[in-house]
């Protein structure tokens, strides 16, 4: 799959246009979920020009490096290519419901390695999920 993964308030805290202190575990389970469960990760940023290299090179220093950055291939894009992302998920601070813990997130991606749909089964699967008070008990229960 290809993940698109926010940067500020879902990778680290939002302290736009700097860069705030990391999100518990976010960085080692992006990285999980590149090498073990080999997912694609782009990173989607609103971020341009040195506030996105600044946000690059915060990553490459944890180890984290991305599938590509702000666009859907590594390669060099042509002058009018729409900045849309095209991923199978999109992991952002603004979801419906807001961000999930990491370990939520990765299990609910392991868990579905094998393109399974994703549905309320699959977060009811996650105990760290079961044990949180949001939208989401209210929508699947």
């Amino acid at each position: 799959m290809i993940i698109a993964v926010d940067f500020d308030g879902t990778i680290v805290e939002n302290r736009y246009p700097g860069i705030g202190k990391e999100i518990p575990f976010a960085i080692e389970t992006i990285k999980l979920i590149q090498s073990e469960l080999k997912h694609r990760v782009i990173l989607w940023t609103v971020r341009e020009g040195a506030e996105l290299e600044t946000a690059v090179e915060f990553c490459k220093s944890k180890g984290l490096i991305f599938y590509a950055v702000n666009k859907n291939h590594p390669e060099p894009t042509s002058v009018n290519e729409p900045r849309k992302i095209l991923a199978d998920i999109f992991i952002d601070d603004r979801n419906f419901g807001g961000l999930p813990d990491w370990g939520c997130i990765y299990n609910s991606l392991k868990i579905n390695r094998y393109g399974n749909e994703y549905s309320n089964e699959t977060f009811s699967q996650v105990d760290s999920f079961k044990s949180r008070k949001n939208i989401f008990q209210f929508l699947f229960n």
